[in-house]
């Protein structure tokens, strides 16, 4: 009986000490939902309709898609879509449209199956951590646990709003993998968050 207590203080202790590395700080955000409908979305649809830009494919081929029929940029601006990639493999990417850029570190975006639930999150908070405030490395605020992720996802970059400017170079953050096929067309995100995390 004494072990068991003993075990339940220490597990309970430790939880307490992972929901600390979950949320690197105390703040919420106001304004942001969960939306459910009666057919869970994928995010590559739900971006492609949200954001007016007609790329199909599997989340992981859209920047390579995108090279010379859209702008690409290493910043995000208002309705551009964010690429994360490569956070558990090459095939898995995931896509969110820019609702708003609230600073240089800040965004809000729109998205589907962030937590691999078929669900749209609005207005949810995005905080560029990368160590030279580059965008290429970002943590999601949970809407539903209402606490910053505690993974930090790649960005590959933002594509559009609009056509890309003949001169200017368009970069990507992290390339994309040698080998993915933009011709793939089975419209999904691959996997969305890892579902264990606590955005």
């Amino acid at each position: 009986m004494v072990g068991s207590v003993v075990r339940l203080a220490v597990a309970t202790a430790f939880c307490g000490l992972l929901a600390g590395c979950a949320s690197p700080s105390n703040e919420s955000f106001d304004g942001g939902s969960v939306e459910t409908s009666g057919t869970p979305l994928q995010c590559v649809p739900y971006a492609r309709a949200e954001a007016h830009i007609p790329i199909y494919g599997d989340a992981y081929t859209w920047w390579d898609q995108a090279a010379g029929r859209y702008a690409r940029s290493a910043a995000p601006s208002e309705g551009a879509v964010m690429v994360l990639h490569d956070y558990a493999g090459p095939n898995r990417a995931h896509l969110a449209v820019v609702r708003d850029v609230i600073d240089s570190r800040d965004i809000r975006v729109d998205h589907a199956n962030w937590l691999d639930d078929g669900a749209i999150y609005v207005n949810d908070p995005v905080r560029d951590v990368s160590a030279d405030n580059d965008w290429s490395a970002v943590r999601v605020y949970n809407l539903k646990a209402g606490s910053w992720g505690a993974h930090v996802y790649p960005v590959q970059g933002f594509i559009g709003p609009g056509a890309p400017v003949p001169s200017q170079t368009q970069v990507a953050q992290n390339p994309a993998p040698a080998g993915t096929d933009p011709d793939e067309t089975d419209d999904t995100d691959g996997l969305a968050a890892d579902p264990t995390d606590l955005k």
